[in-house]
C-alpha cells in the first residue's frame, strides 16, 4: 500500500506543482493577474506551492525504502519526474489548448517511461 499511497501522493503534487508553475499564465491570460505585480504572482505561486510540498514530503517518506517503503531514492526521483511530465501534459492541454503534444513529445515521454523501466532493473 505504502507504494500507491506515494503514487497518489505524488500526483497530487505534480498537480499543484503544475498550477504553482504555470497557472499563474493562465490567469494572465484571461486578465485576472494582468496588473498583478512580480511580487504578488510569486506570492500565489508560492502559496499554491505550499500544498504541492505538503503532498511531495510525504509521498517520499513513505515511499522511501529507509522507511520502510518500497523505493529507493532514484527510483523516487525517476517516478516524480514521470508523473510530473505526464499531469504537466494534461493540465497544460486542458488550461492552454492552443498548445497541442507532437510526435517529439511522444518520443520525449516514451525515453521517461524508458527511464522508469531502466530504474527499477536489477
Amino acid at each position: 500500500m505504502a507504494g500507491i499511497y506515494t503514487l497518489l501522493l505524488l500526483v497530487l503534487s505534480n498537480i499543484f506543482m503544475t498550477l504553482a508553475w504555470y497557472g499563474h499564465l493562465k490567469l494572465q491570460q484571461t486578465g485576472t493577474s494582468s496588473n498583478w505585480p512580480l511580487i504578488g504572482v510569486i506570492a500565489f505561486s508560492w502559496l499554491i506551492a505550499f500544498f504541492e510540498y505538503c503532498c511531495q514530503v510525504p509521498a517520499n517518506r513513505i515511499g522511501f525504502e529507509g522507511n520502510g517503503g518500497p523505493f529507493s531514492l532514484v527510483q523516487l526521483k525517476v517516478i516524480q519526474e514521470c508523473v510530473s511530465l505526464l499531469v504537466f501534459a494534461i493540465i497544460a492541454n486542458m488550461m492552454f489548448q492552443n498548445q497541442s503534444l507532437h510526435w517529439n513529445h511522444a518520443a520525449a515521454f516514451l525515453c521517461i517511461i524508458a527511464a522508469v523501466y531502466f530504474v527499477f532493473m536489477e
